[in-house]
């Protein structure tokens, strides 16, 4: 890896000079930090297979998560939260299925059994696998909200994007823990520098590594194509018919907003008036107040769980 000199622009931004890590080795030595996580669980399976439109029976699903005591107690106490306002308890997987529908179902079986591999992995010191949780599902959320009211290309998987739009990240601190280390305080110097020292440093970003181990997870193109644009939705060649938004400027948006609100990884801090005005760039009009209020109560109700 060259050597990393940080030199003063006139514009008093620190900034990284220095020739990059050959980015191919970089990428296949952060990817095999995917033989890291824990396997998939039968649930996590089938879900991914679900996003990829392969034959999936949600009844079974519901058979899984019945025989999953853990999994399932969470989603009938999210069933029976404040979120829902049912009047009795729900006690059956069964009816719960048919009160969430198969949408939230799935993203909440999804963030909860994800969350739930992530945190028995053991990561460097510094990195918070609860905040980590935290801004990805806050991200799936939002991004899940935006595309219900805004024309997307394959908006139904724009929760599983949100949702593992940083995972390069994670992989970079589990397979290159001392580049990731150097990131971070690169990083420190100027926080509008995150993706120039990622290149600098590794040769390739985060938001690159994501895309490629979504690729292996089998997910389909749409997400991999949304979250390697997450923080350059310009550069985002998908086709976004009259009057809607590509998946990436969902994730952007729904990104800037979480960090604003301060659920945000240390290193990708936002402030609320960025989070605001990337709301605002929607043009939802009169449907904000609703997201924003569905946002904070399905993110209250699920904090809870991680």
């Amino acid at each position: 890896m060259g050597r990393l000199i940080l030199s003063r622009g006139s514009s008093d931004k620190r900034k990284v000079t220095g020739s990059a890590a050959p980015s191919s080795n970089v990428k296949d030595q952060a990817l095999r930090a995917l033989a890291q996580l824990p396997p998939f669980s039968p649930i996590l399976n089938r879900l991914i297979a679900s996003l990829a439109n392969e034959d999936v029976s949600f009844a079974k699903i519901a058979d899984l998560i019945e025989k999953d005591t853990a999994l399932a107690g969470n989603v009938l106490r999210l069933v029976n939260s404040a979120l829902y306002g049912l009047r009795g308890t729900v006690n059956s997987i069964r009816h719960a299925v048919s009160l969430l529908g198969i949408a939230k179902l799935r993203n909440a079986t999804l963030s909860m059994s994800v969350a739930r591999m992530w945190s028995q992995v053991k990561t460097p010191p510094g990195w918070s696998m609860g905040r980590f949780n935290l801004h990805s599902v806050g991200v799936a959320i939002m991004a899940d909200l935006l595309t219900q009211r805004r024309n997307v290309e394959y908006g139904e998987g724009a929760f599983a994007a949100g949702l593992f739009h940083d995972l390069g990240l994670l992989l970079v601190a589990l397979g290159l823990p001392e580049e990731y280390k150097q990131i971070t305080l690169l990083h420190h110097q100027s926080p509008k520098w995150i993706l120039e020292y990622e290149r600098q440093v590794l040769g390739v970003t985060h938001l690159e590594l994501s895309a490629e181990a979504l690729a292996i997870w089998n997910l389909p193109e749409p997400i991999q194509n949304a979250v390697r644009f997450t923080l350059t939705p310009d550069q985002d060649p998908a086709v976004v018919e009259p009057g809607g938004a590509s998946m990436s400027r969902v994730l952007n948006v729904a990104d800037r907003y979480v960090n604003g609100i301060g659920t945000s990884l240390s290193m990708f801090e936002g402030t609320p008036e960025d989070g605001q005005l990337a709301l605002e760039s929607m043009q939802l009009g009169d449907e904000l107040p609703a997201v924003l209020s569905e946002f904070k109560s399905e993110f209250s109700s699920i904090q809870g769980y991680f």
